[in-house]
């Protein structure tokens, strides 16, 4: 069975993440219309950018507080992934494209939409692709679990 979490963390980042939202498309929307004259009313709608920014504080520190309470179980999300195999789809018309395949989104749409599809189906089209046999290995090895995209680029440049 289940872990429950209490999503009362969550719900708490996003009624701060609302409120914060809310006040900062009022305040872009205030402050950069002029009304041609001295006008003083921006002076106190400015004093309000803390507290917007506060609310965002608050809600990220909930959100995370509430993370800190969640346990993945990576038994069931690699299961739930290996059976979704399409999402290979991106990695497949990708590397498609950079060979040079304008088709590529039309091959893989017309593989996977509206039906379920397996690595097998993937593999078939593979079969019946003109492509050096280097780029049907490369197709081959693709597994869902196994591709990221940029993923592993994005964590780098955020560790960098």
């Amino acid at each position: 069975m289940p872990h429950k979490v209490n999503p009362i963390d969550f719900e708490n980042s996003e009624g701060n993440l609302t409120k914060a939202n809310a006040d900062l498309t009022f305040l872009a929307d205030y402050v950069t219309t002029s009304r041609l004259q001295r006008d003083l009313s921006d002076s106190t709608v400015k004093r309000n950018v803390g507290a917007a920014l506060a609310h965002c504080l608050i809600g990220y520190r909930k959100t995370a507080a509430g993370l800190e309470k969640v346990t993945p179980n990576e038994a069931v999300m690699r299961e739930d992934l290996e059976a979704t195999p399409e999402v290979v789809g991106e990695a497949v018309q990708t590397i498609l494209r950079r060979e040079g395949d304008t088709d590529a989104y039309e091959r893989v749409k017309e593989l996977t939409r509206g039906q379920q599809v397996g690595l097998e189906d993937f593999r078939e089209l593979f079969d019946d692709l003109d492509v050096e046999e280097s780029v049907r290995e490369e197709l081959c090895e693709l597994t869902p679990a196994g591709y990221t995209g940029v993923g592993s680029d994005l964590v780098d440049e955020l560790d960098g």
